[in-house]
């Protein structure tokens, strides 16, 4: 693989992680949730105008039903009259209105056709929203469960900020308390082998070895005493 082709891939790779740690499970779901209730109100929306479409349609049906009906009481008057004449102008109106209404209520049909489908498809969002919103609330209640347990592991092992130093800093303490213990051996050391001298004990090392041992001998004596007196109970 070429230089470019490397950089490529390693620019490709930084680009996912970074689009990773800007991506939010949690604002992704609720964008969702409202492009849903936006996509039902739209819905909604259509539905409201066909249904006033469709009451329009209604009213000019009830229209051409009084006009069919007027005409024909026209008719039938104007044939009481002996107008022959108006009688056919009634019925030839009578027929218009006739027309009119049929051409109106295949429109209507399709109109109603169409509010069925639309009212289905409504009722079918609302269920897919409602079921979409509770899976949501269920997936972010479990994200941040699971968040909350990603910190408190990784302030348990140090991973995290709050005790990443934790460690070093015990490591640091543990060796300067053992090398504080090695130098208080090493000087009662030097100072029990006389190397070192107490400044407020003004004593040869020969009458500091003599004491040590009258200290002993004094030792001895009591011991010895002890034994003795056990040895007579």
């Amino acid at each position: 693989m070429s230089i470019l082709g490397r950089v490529a891939d390693l620019l490709q790779a930084k680009t996912h992680s970074l689009l990773n740690k800007l991506e939010d499970p949690n604002e992704q779901l609720d964008l969702s949730y409202e492009k849903m209730i936006s996509g039902l109100q739209e819905t909604k929306q259509h539905l409201a105008e066909v249904v006033t479409e469709q009451k329009l349609l209604e009213r000019q049906m009830d229209q051409a039903t009084q006009e069919a009906d007027q005409a024909q009481d026209n008719a039938k008057l104007a044939m009481q009259s002996s107008r022959e004449d108006l009688a056919r102008e009634a019925l030839v109106k009578r027929q218009a209105a006739q027309e009119k209404l049929q051409s109106l209520g295949k429109a209507h049909d399709n109109i109603s056709a169409q509010v069925e489908k639309l009212i289905g498809y409504q009722k079918t969002l609302e269920g897919r929203i409602e079921q979409f919103r509770t899976q949501k609330e269920v997936m972010k209640s479990s994200y941040a469960a699971a968040q909350a347990q990603v910190k408190v592991t990784e302030s348990l092992t140090g991973v995290g900020d709050h005790l990443s130093h934790v460690g070093d800093t015990m490591r640091r303490a543990e060796d300067k308390v053992a090398g504080a213990q090695a130098k208080a051996d090493a000087m009662d050391g030097l100072l029990k082998a006389g190397v070192l001298n107490d400044p407020l004990d003004h004593r040869s090392s020969s009458e500091k070895e003599l004491d040590a041992m009258r200290s002993n001998s004094a030792i001895d004596a009591e011991l010895a005493k002890l034994k003795a007196e056990l040895g007579k109970a």
